[in-house]
């Protein structure tokens, strides 16, 4: 058995129903759908104090909000990093990750537009599949090569209309979570990679002179997630940093930065908003770079290893985070592409993940299986099968 979630809603108080209105109402007013037509009508204002509420029931403790106007960057980079208490990580035996994403695909039939997508998410059966084979947490993909969100945002539809949608397909993965004793972990992408998404390039201000402004964008789109779901976001997955920072291993940098050094200590300073202990850490792409640091401002490893390679020794990672590994167990792509093909199988077989399990366990690193997802939000049953029986190989008494 996975290690206890105390934060769960029912423990604080909170039934799902009033999680999920509080959690709506923090992005009201907001409409659907990556196509350009509202899939809804905007909705009510939100209550006052909704907010605050929300803050004070699911967080209990805050870092200090910025003031009307103030720079993140200039509070928060004078501020001493507090590394977040890994111990419930370390205590986690492995994980299921999804890339579900603004492209992904069903198995059979056209896609669908991505709002009705996420209207149509089945977050029941999604984590009903996880919580089957023994995963202590859920990695899921927020935004990738497209910035669409699948939960309303002010920050991001001040920027660009219809990248946000009604549904909070995120809180409500979270309430899931947290009522199955699992924990809650978001993927965040920039989605500012070599012209993926042009439109959002330029309405964030990827490429514009202020690179300032453009950090605090992103900033902003992070701190109002963070604030919303509170304790209900255990840790943060930043990718794509070789996309604002060319001082790392990789350097996918495709604007002028004029000299201007991503904020780092500001982007994890507003990743923690609304929770102070959530976890932190910013992917430097897979080895051999991937120990690389772009701050000291961050709790654990990215580790991106992709295949059952580079075995953990211990706790710690040779750069000091806590250790962990991401592992593709099925889709070596990661992303799913390709209307009318099955889910993929796993790549590897039992006694060679129970193995890597068990190896794992003893140097107290969490594993994190990316499994293969249709665009419904089905997982690949073999995929999970195989999970199962390893766990309980490697684990067995």
């Amino acid at each position: 058995m996975g290690p206890q979630n105390p934060d769960g809603p029912e423990r604080m108080g909170i039934g799902r129903r009033d999680f999920l209105k509080r959690a709506a109402a923090l992005g009201a007013g907001l409409t659907a759908a990556l196509t350009g037509r509202s899939l809804l009508a905007a909705a009510a204002s939100a209550a006052t104090g909704a907010k605050d509420d929300l803050n004070r029931e699911m967080s209990g403790e805050m870092v200090p909000r910025r003031r009307q106007g103030q720079s993140a960057l200039g509070e928060y980079t004078r501020m001493a990093y507090q590394p977040a208490n890994t111990d419930w990580f370390a205590q986690c035996r492995f994980g299921i990750a999804a890339h579900w994403i603004a492209q992904s695909v069903p198995v059979s039939g056209p896609p669908l537009p991505f709002a009705w997508a996420v209207a149509k998410f089945d977050v029941e059966g999604f984590l009903t599949g996880i919580r089957y084979c023994g995963a202590d947490y859920v990695l899921f993909t927020a935004t990738h090569a497209l910035q669409g969100l699948p939960a309303p945002s002010k920050a991001i539809d001040r920027l660009i209309p219809n990248r946000t949608c009604r549904r909070d397909l995120l809180g409500e993965l979270a309430y899931g979570c947290a009522r199955r004793n699992m924990k809650f972990i978001v993927y965040y992408n920039h989605s500012c990679n070599r012209g993926d998404d042009p439109e959002w390039e330029r309405a964030v201000g990827y490429h514009g002179p202020d690179k300032q402004a453009f950090a605090e964008n992103i900033m902003s789109i992070v701190g109002e997630l963070g604030e919303r779901y509170g304790k209900g976001l255990a840790a943060w997955w930043f990718d794509s940093c070789y996309s604002l920072d060319p001082s790392g291993p990789i350097n996918t940098v495709t604007t002028d930065l004029r000299g201007f050094r991503f904020p780092w200590e500001a982007l994890a300073a507003s990743a923690k908003r609304g929770h102070a202990q959530r976890l932190i850490t910013f992917s430097a792409g897979p080895p051999p770079g991937w120990m690389f640091k772009y701050s000291e401002h961050q709790d654990y490893l990215a580790g991106e290893v992709n295949e059952l390679r580079e075995p953990p020794q211990g706790r710690w990672a040779p750069n000091g985070l806590q250790n962990h590994r991401w592992v593709c167990l099925d889709n070596p792509a990661w992303v799913r592409g390709g209307v009318g093909t099955p889910l993929m199988p796993p790549r590897y077989s039992v006694d060679e993940v129970a193995a890597y399990l068990r190896a794992a366990r003893r140097a107290q690193t969490p594993v994190t299986f990316n499994v293969d997802v249709a665009q419904s939000g089905g997982l690949s049953g073999r995929s999970l099968r195989l999970c199962a029986a390893a766990a309980r190989k490697a684990y067995a008494m």
